[in-house]
C-alpha cells in the first residue's frame, strides 16, 4: 500500500517515540501467575510508548494486516509455477491361467504446472493486495485514533490537576478571609450574615475541592486504564507557551479529511475489492489454460501389467471451458454485486460521518481559540477587580460578600482559561486526526509545551 500519511505518522511517530522509554522507571511484578513489568510515566512519549505495546485494539488491527499481507502472498503463489513429485514402490502378484507371477513395480513422476490464463485467479490476487490494503489503513486510524486518546487523557489529568490546584488556593484564600470576617465579628464591625456567609462560602469550596479531587482520581485512573501504566508526576503543560491553532479554512480541512482519513481510504479500498470480486466471480464463466510438462519413470502399466521400463516426457496445454454449473455461478456473481452495494454506502456513510466530525472539530477548534483570547482577558479584569475589592474591604468602602464575589469569580476566571487551553489542544489534535494529517511532528510539538513540574 502508498499513503503519504504512513510514513510520517506510523514509522516516523514510533521511532520518535520510542525514545522516551529511556526515562521510564520499571519495576516486576506478578499477577495472574505471569510476570508483568509496572511502568510508570510521566511524559507524554512514555504514555505514547506503553499505548503502543499495550493497546489490544492496536495489535489485533496489527495482525489483521499481517493476515492480509499473508493473504496476498497465498494467493500470488497460486500464480507461480507448481512443481510436485509423486513415487510409488510396489510388490505385486499377478495370476493368469493358472501361473503366479511376483515381481516389483515402480510409478515416479514429476509433474510442473504454471497457470497460462485463469480469470479467477488473477483477480483473486488483486482483490487480496487491495484487502491488505484495507487492513493497512483501518491499522494507521487506529493507531491515529489510540494516540489522540491518550494525549486527551494526558491532558484531561493535567487539567484535573490545575483545577485542584486552583481549588486549594480559593480555599486558602476564602480561609483568610473568613478568618479576618471572624475576627472583625469579635469586635462588631461587621453583621452576623457577614459571618455565616463566609463560612458558607468557606465549605462550598472546600466541597469543590474534595469535587476536583475526586475527579483528577477518576481521569488518572482513565490513562492508566489506556496505556497500562501508572501516572506519576506528570510534566506541565508551561503557562507562557503560547497555543497554535491549525491554521486552514473548514472547506480545506473538509477537502483533506474525504482523501486522506484512513478510514474512509480503508472503505474506498473496500470498494475496490468488492470490484474485483465480481470479477472473480465472473470469471468462473472464462476458459482456465495451463501449461503442463511432466516427466514419468514407469515399469506398470495398467492395473499394475508388468511393462517394460519406461520413461516419458510430456508436455501440453490443458484447457477447461465451463459449460453449466447449474445457476451457482450466477448467484455468485448477484452476490459479488451486492456485496459492491454494501461497500459503496459504508463507503459514503463513513466519509459523511468523517466529514461531520471534522466539520464539528473544526469549529471547536476556532471556539476554543476565541474562548482562551476572551477567558485571558476576563482572568485579568477579575484579578484586578479582587485586589480593588480587597483593598476596598480594607478600607471599609465595600462588604466582605464583594470581596468573596470577586475571589470566587478571580479563581473561576482561572479555570476557565485552564479549560479553554486544553481544549484548544485537545479539538487540535482531534483536527487533525479526522482530517488525517496527524502526524509524529503534531504530537511530539505538543510534548515539548510540557515542562517538569514545579511543585
Amino acid at each position: 500500500m502508498k499513503l503519504n500519511w504512513i510514513g510520517t505518522l506510523g514509522l516516523g511517530l514510533i521511532c520518535g517515540i520510542s525514545i522516551a522509554t529511556e526515562s521510564v522507571n520499571a519495576a516486576e511484578s506478578s499477577r495472574n501467575g505471569m510476570s508483568t513489568v509496572i511502568i510508570q510515566g510521566s511524559t507524554l512519549e512514555d504514555f505514547f510508548t506503553a499505548a503502543l505495546d499495550y493497546s489490544p485494539s492496536l495489535r489485533i488491527a496489527k495482525a489483521r494486516w499481517q493476515v492480509g499481507t499473508q493473504r496476498r502472498k497465498a494467493a500470488t503463489g497460486q500464480l507461480l509455477p507448481q512443481l510436485n513429485a509423486n513415487t510409488s514402490r510396489s510388490d505385486n502378484t499377478q495370476e493368469s491361467l493358472g501361473n503366479v507371477a511376483n515381481y516389483p513395480g515402480e510409478r515416479s513422476s514429476l509433474q510442473l504446472t504454471q497457470i497460462l490464463f485463469n480469470w479467477q485467479a488473477f483477480n483473486a490476487r488483486k482483490q487480496a493486495a487491495i484487502l491488505e490494503d484495507v487492513a493497512e489503513a483501518e491499522y494507521y486510524g487506529t493507531l491515529a485514533g489510540l494516540l489522540t486518546d491518550v494525549a486527551e487523557k494526558y491532558f484531561n489529568v493535567l487539567q484535573a490537576h490545575d483545577a485542584l490546584r486552583s481549588a486549594a488556593a480559593e480555599v486558602e484564600a476564602v480561609a483568610r478571609q473568613a478568618a479576618m470576617v471572624e475576627r472583625l465579628y469579635e469586635l462588631q464591625q461587621v453583621q452576623i450574615t457577614d459571618l455565616y456567609d463566609s463560612q458558607a462560602r468557606l465549605a462550598f469550596a472546600q466541597s469543590q475541592q474534595l469535587d476536583m479531587q475526586s475527579q483528577l482520581t477518576l481521569v488518572r485512573e482513565e490513562l492508566r486504564a489506556l496505556t497500562g501504566v501508572g501516572v506519576g508526576e506528570l510534566f506541565q503543560l508551561d503557562p507562557a507557551q503560547e497555543l497554535a491553532a491549525p491554521q486552514g479554512s473548514m472547506e480545506s480541512w473538509l477537502a483533506l479529511a474525504s482523501q486522506s482519513n484512513p478510514q474512509v481510504r480503508a472503505r474506498e479500498f473496500a470498494v475496490d475489492a468488492a470490484d474485483k470480486a465480481i470479477a472473480q466471480r465472473q470469471g468462473a464463466y472464462m476458459p482456465r489454460v495451463t501449461l503442463i510438462a511432466q516427466k514419468q519413470i514407469s515399469d506398470l502399466g495398467y492395473d499394475n501389467f508388468r511393462n517394460p521400463r519406461t520413461e516419458t516426457d510430456y508436455i501440453g496445454v490443458d484447457v477447461q471451458i465451463p459449460l453449466f454449473a447449474g445457476g451457482s455461478n450466477r448467484a455468485q456473481v448477484a452476490e459479488a454485486r451486492s456485496l459492491h452495494s454494501i461497500a459503496e454506502n459504508e463507503l459514503r456513510q463513513t466519509t459523511l460521518e468523517i466529514v461531520e466530525s471534522t466539520r464539528m472539530a473544526y469549529l471547536q477548534v476556532k471556539s476554543a481559540e476565541l474562548r482562551v483570547q476572551a477567558a485571558q482577558r476576563l482572568a485579568e479584569s477579575t484579578a484586578l477587580s479582587y485586589t480593588a475589592r480587597q483593598r476596598g474591604f480594607e478600607l471599609g468602602t465595600v462588604t466582605s460578600v464583594d470581596v468573596l464575589n470577586a475571589l470566587r469569580d478571580r479563581f473561576s476566571a482561572e479555570r476557565d482559561l485552564q479549560r479553554a487551553r486544553y481544549d484548544l489542544i485537545r479539538y487540535s489534535l482531534m483536527l487533525r486526526r479526522d482530517a488525517g494529517t496527524l502526524s509524529a511532528e503534531d504530537l511530539l510539538d505538543v510534548g515539548t509545551w510540557l515542562v517538569e513540574p514545579q511543585d
